[in-house]
């Protein structure tokens, strides 16, 4: 498993970032307030989305800061400073759900594709492959979304997070949960069928 304080590789730091960088590196108490000013908001937001706790986001993003903090001359420039402290904040927050007592498995058997009495697949939708960030663009009321992937037993929740919204790849997402690849794939594959189900009277009203 990576570590929190590995640079990802992605675009140079801008200028901006250069600045706040060293100025955090010389210990300037005024760079510490801009950095959570900036970045916390944004931060937290991805907290909530992994923990669905508002006291367990709020200790990660404090606990992500602080390794930001101590590990800030580690930070090599390979990638922008907000793709560092989102990498950060999301390791930590795994860390998190991997520290909750252990649930079994839940089934999502009850939300997935079934079949007709003639034995033909039933499907609510054209495509169960879509990542659902594209799904969440053209609905007006994504709270309703994320209440209902707030629905999903943790182990697809966590995938489904991961993966379509915070754009990360198959085997990055595997490697983070100590999964194979292909059970990250069958994961995600079922999460979305499932969200497409809870969703499916909203879904059909958008005349998609």
């Amino acid at each position: 498993m990576k570590t929190s304080t590995d640079a990802q590789p992605a675009s140079p730091p801008e200028p901006a970032d250069r600045a706040l960088i060293e100025a955090l590196r010389s210990g300037d108490p005024g760079a510490y307030e801009e950095l959570l000013r900036t970045h916390g908001g944004r931060l937290l937001a991805v907290a909530r989305r992994l923990l669905s706790n508002e006291e367990d986001a709020r200790d990660a993003v404090q606990e992500a800061f602080l390794n930001a903090f101590k590990n800030i001359d580690r930070f090599e420039g390979g990638s922008l400073l907000s793709t560092w402290l989102h990498r950060i904040v999301v390791n930590v927050s795994l860390m998190k759900l991997r520290r909750r007592k252990r649930k079994p498995e839940e089934s999502l058997d009850h939300l997935l594709p079934t079949f007709n009495d003639k034995g033909h697949f039933v499907e609510r939708f054209a495509s169960t492959d879509e990542p659902v960030d594209e799904r969440l663009s053209r609905l007006e009321d994504q709270a309703a979304v994320r209440a209902a992937i707030d629905q999903l037993p943790e182990q697809y929740r966590t995938v489904l997070l991961l993966r379509d919204i915070e754009g990360m790849g198959t085997a990055e997402v595997a490697e983070e949960l100590g999964i194979t690849a292909n059970a990250d794939k069958l994961r995600l594959h079922r999460a979305r069928q499932a969200l497409r189900t809870l969703m499916a009277p909203r879904l059909q009203g958008t005349g998609s």
